[in-house]
This record gives C-alpha cells, structure tokens and sequence, in this order.
C-alpha cells in the first residue's frame, strides 16, 4: 500500500490531544515469577523460590493503560470490580497509570477480575509460564450495578472524544449498557468503537470494530481463507452494524480495512520476524486506532499507526505499551 510518511508522523503526533474513556471488563494480570528450586515431596510438582510478583493491567484495563501512555493521562475507566483484597490492587494500579478510575463500581457479589499467571525459570533457560489462575464472576452484573454503571456514563461520558466498549464477555457489558452507551455517544457526536470477541452484528451505529480473524470468522458465520473472504465479511459486518469502517486484525497477514461502498485496504504486517509475545497486542491497537479515530484522522492511516504500535508492543513480554516517541521512531525506520 502506498503511505506518505510525513502524514504518518503527523498523524502519530495528534494521538496527545485525545480523550478516551473505556468501558468493560477492567483486568488485572498478577506476574508471580520464582526460580525453581526442587520437586516437592507432598506432589510431583515444582517449588519455585518467589523473586518478584508484578501488577498489569489487562482486558480492557490494558486498552487503557495504551491510551493513556500516549495521551498523557486523559483516559478515564467505567467498569466493575469486586469488593476484596485485589479491588484495591487494581485501584491502586490505575493510579499510578494516571487512569481516571472513579468511573468503576464495586459490587461486594462479584470478584474482581485477576488472571494470575505463575513462571518459573532456571539459570540455563528463559523464563516461562506453568500455570494461570482466574478469578472471576459468572453472568451480567445486577440490575442495580447496571444502573450505576450507566450512571457513570452519563456522567463521564461527555468529557470525552471517544468510547471504546471492551467485551470480554465476563458480564460487565450488559445490552442496556451496549444500548445506552452507543445512544449516548451518538448524540454528543462522539467516537464509538467495539472491541467485542463475538455478536459483533449487535453493536449498532458505531464509528467502527477491531475484531481479529477468530472472531470475524464467529460473528460472520464462515472461514476466511483469501482477500475475497475478507471483503465479504467487511460488507456483511458493516452492513449488520452500520459502522464507517470495519478494522479486522488477520494476525501475522496484517490488517484489513472495510469501510463503506466496497472500499478495502489490505495493511501489511510490520516487524514480522521480531515477534516475542502478542499478549495484549489486540488491546494495543484499539485503544491507538481510538485515539487516532478520535483525533480526525482517516480509518486507513488510524489502522497503520495502530499496527505500527502491535509491531512494539509484541517485541516485549506480557501486555505492553508503546509511547508517541516510538511510534514516530517506528514510522521514520518504516520501509514505504
């Protein structure tokens, strides 16, 4: 595809000034890492010597964390989380993310979503994960947490450009939330973008979606194996959805761009051979083609700046982010 690089790196530095709120099933990832040390003699297991545990926001908490690395803090949270011991962590955790959090909502019925992940290593091999542990609840949120949270949102909502609703389907985003949010948001003419592993058909008259290959695959009802399959499923979507564009990440084959009246770009894949983790990297690129989305710029070159973004984020372990700086670095070193 053909980019003007001077635009790229002018678009890149537009990501600062917008303001993005999301809403959905807010995560943390707890790193416990240890060396190991000898098999146990209750179990065949391993005993590993604790080094160091680490906090990460992950889910839709990791899409913030993105965005508020590249616009200086202007990001702001609606979600749940439960009232115990890994509430506070996740508060905590935001906070020093400079992450607008007064927007979640405790719910003493429901834990706090954690997905603790346990690695081990020795002195001769890298470091690796042997088990992950979730803790999460079952089922939509209360009718009464539901209200809350649309209280929330129609209180923060207006203060900014755009809204990213993250669907990990664990309950949070419930269809009057959906509903609401994307009413909302239209009315105050506001960005609306979907980031949802299945029923993308049900989100209405949004900007755009940024589901990967699995999950277009799920929501379309058919196997994409060619450019052909792609375009026919960026009509179906956009046609069920009304959006203004489709955004379907295809993995190691890049990205794919449906908007409107058949018009489709295939985006390449960058740094190909430099891929360590992709943990988080779909996170990644919805929260900068948000913000790219929000800041007026075109769905194609908000595409590019976000694969540009997954391109550093994957060269680091767990769910990373990336900074302006880089990505201008990244799109000067680009090859065009």
């Amino acid at each position: 595809m053909d980019l003007d690089r001077e635009k790229l790196i002018a678009d890149i530095k537009k990501l600062e000034a917008s303001k993005v709120l999301i809403i959905g099933d807010l995560a943390l990832d707890e790193m416990i890492y240890g060396d190991a040390e000898r098999i146990s003699r209750e179990a065949p297991v391993l005993i590993l010597q604790h080094t160091k545990t680490k906090l990460i926001l992950g889910g839709a908490s990791n899409a913030a964390h993105n965005a508020s690395v590249l616009n200086t803090g202007k990001t702001g949270v609606i979600g749940v989380c439960g009232d115990d011991y890994y509430s506070e962590l996740l508060l905590e955790t935001f906070e020093k993310a400079n992450i607008d959090c007064s927007g979640i909502v405790k719910d003493k019925s429901r834990k706090t979503i954690v997905k603790t992940r346990i690695s081990g290593s020795i002195t001769t091999s890298i470091t690796q994960q042997i088990v992950r542990v979730d803790r999460q609840s079952k089922g939509f949120i209360s009718d009464e947490t539901e209200e809350k949270v649309i209280k929330k949102i129609e209180k923060m909502l207006p203060d900014y450009d755009a809204v990213i609703l993250s669907n990990y389907h664990i309950g949070t985003l419930t269809p009057k939330i959906i509903e609401y949010t994307i009413s909302l948001a239209n009315e105050l003419n506001k960005v609306v973008v979907v980031d949802a592993q299945r029923d993308l058909g049900s989100y209405k008259n949004v900007t755009s979606m940024t589901p990967n290959l699995p999950d277009t695959e799920k929501s379309v009802g058919f196997e994409i194996d060619s450019e052909d399959d792609l375009k026919r499923a960026g009509r179906k979507l956009l046609s069920e959805t009304d959006a203004k564009a489709v955004l379907i990440t295809c993995g190691a084959d890049g990205m794919f761009v449906a908007k409107p009246n058949d018009n489709f770009t295939k985006i390449p894949v960058f740094n190909k051979s430099e891929v360590f983790d992709v943990t988080g990297a779909g996170d990644t690129v919805t929260a900068v083609y948000s913000l790219a989305l929000a800041a007026g710029i075109d769905p194609v070159y908000s595409a590019v700046i976000g694969n540009l973004a997954a391109s550093i984020v994957v060269r680091q372990f767990g769910c990373a982010t990336t900074t302006i700086e880089e990505l201008v670095t990244a799109a000067q070193n680009l090859k065009i």
